[in-house]
């Protein structure tokens, strides 16, 4: 998948009434035209890359390791994982109700939260307020913008494009799964809590959901400490590959976890029509920057990613592809899934909508359907694919793009909508503000639920005595 290039960039620019903090900040996340290209190649060498993919989180893994001597109940590592994916859920779950009985956390931001002082959270240290470049309010406002604007496009393409892209990174693959064997055997529930974190960071009001005591807070220190007890646990078993893949959830993967939910899901949100613009995307990626600093992301320790560090980034990543039994497991359960929530004669729609997505991309991308094993598109996406290209070599309007726009917000949607039906009681990782519901045009009453579950049952039982 393409991005677009520094002298694109640069030939953008703010309002001339804009205030001068709020242009200081897009000038940081946006970088700064051809001089700042330059310096981002020089600055993405193979040896930095190597360094990175060598490199963890020390400061986090003490913790685990500390939390772990304290806890010598919890004697395997089942029951360690569990208990911590107990105690940072209920964290999480405190946030989001006290965000909806109120809106944004009572936070003093020089000593973090004011709520409650005990827990996982608490004792790993980690409630103080934001970096100071981390707080330009008016930039995190901008970058969950983008997904108050398109938030059915980017939800889709976190299911469609963002997490096949991780799946075909092999040491994100093993401990993808490595975690969601551990935790709970499911991987679907990890997907998820995936699309949970991206409306924890993106889809609450205001941008205070980053701030100590809030969801969007909780949920990148919680993956923090969940990363840190992987490499532990991991590491013990004595089967990790560190001299081809570094060690687990390293500085590098953590860097491609960032590119999956910012830049794959802008391209492939450009290949469905949404175009966002310069200004839009380094607003994301100042978001996601900050998120990254709170996850232990070293590249975002003092500052925020740039539009001008992301063409040396991907080229590298693209690199990084490969395929693996674990990414094609993932990548069959989560098309499993999402088949299934289609409606009938809709069933072969996310596969076709997953070529669509990589189809022609750079850097590589274009063999991840290849590498997972992505079944060939429906006969009707392939004929939509060959009018498409068509299209574009003879410069003519394309023809089915709006087709193709409706059926990726109907898919998002079915998508969304199973996740939260599926996980709507006791603690679910998958919840839904009713603010946001209401901008997705997710209806979530006892109503509409049970008229979808009946829906879905109906849909079962036709595809069983069909033998699909």
């Amino acid at each position: 998948m393409s991005v677009h290039n520094a002298a694109d960039d640069a030939a953008h620019s703010e309002d001339a009434g804009v205030a001068e903090s709020r242009a200081n900040g897009l000038a940081a996340a946006g970088g700064g035209g051809a001089g700042g290209a330059a310096k981002s190649e020089e600055r993405w060498s193979e040896a930095h890359f190597e360094g990175l993919r060598r490199r963890t989180d020390p400061e986090a893994e003490q913790f685990a390791a500390a939390y772990r001597r304290a806890h010598p109940e919890l004697a395997d590592a089942r029951s360690l994982v569990r208990s911590l994916i107990a105690e940072l859920r209920d964290a999480k779950e405190k946030a989001r109700a006290q965000w909806a009985g109120g809106g944004a956390p009572d936070i003093a931001p020089e000593t973090g939260s004011e709520g409650d002082n005990s827990g996982l959270l608490h004792d790993f240290g980690f409630d103080a307020a934001l970096p100071e470049w981390g707080r330009d309010a008016e930039l995190l406002r901008r970058g969950q913008d983008v997904f108050r604007d398109h938030g059915l496009y980017q939800s889709a393409a976190l299911f469609f494009a963002a997490l096949p892209m991780a799946y075909a990174e092999v040491s994100s693959a093993k401990v993808l799964a490595g975690v969601s064997d551990l935790a709970t055997g499911n991987l679907t529930r990890r997907v998820a809590e995936t699309g949970q974190m991206l409306i924890d960071v993106m889809g609450l009001r205001g941008p205070g959901t980053l701030e100590p005591g809030s969801p969007g807070h909780a949920t990148a220190v919680g993956l923090r400490l969940l990363h840190a007890f992987v490499r532990v646990l991991v590491l013990e078993t004595g089967e990790w590959d560190a001299d081809r893949y570094g060690p687990p959830v390293n500085q590098e993967l953590l860097l491609a976890t960032l590119i999956d939910f910012s830049v794959v899901t802008w391209e492939a949100m450009e290949r469905l029509g949404v175009d966002l613009t310069p200004e839009q995307r380094a607003a994301n990626l100042y978001i996601w920057s900050v998120f990254g600093h709170l996850m232990g992301v070293e590249v975002c320790r003092d500052g925020p990613l740039t539009l001008d560090d992301l063409e040396p980034i991907n080229a590298h990543l693209g690199r990084r592809l490969e395929p693996s039994e674990e990414g094609r497991r993932l990548m069959g359960t989560l098309l499993a899934e999402m088949e299934n929530f289609m409606y009938l004669g809709w069933r072969k729609v996310p596969r076709s909508l997953i070529h669509w997505l990589f189809r022609d991309g750079e850097h590589g991308t274009d063999r991840v359907p290849h590498l997972l094993g992505v079944p060939p598109p429906a006969w009707w996406a392939t004929a939509l694919f060959a009018i498409s290209r068509a299209a574009h070599r003879r410069a003519w309007p394309d023809p089915i793009g709006p087709a193709v726009r409706w059926l990726i917000r109907k898919a998002g949607r079915y998508v969304i909508v199973a996740y939260a039906d599926r996980y709507s009681g006791g603690q679910a990782p998958f919840r839904i503000p009713a603010e946001t519901a209401r901008a997705l045009g997710v209806r979530s009453s006892p109503l509409a639920q049970g008229v979808r579950s009946a829906r879905r049952r109906a849909r079962r039982a036709v595809r069983a005595t069909l033998g699909r």
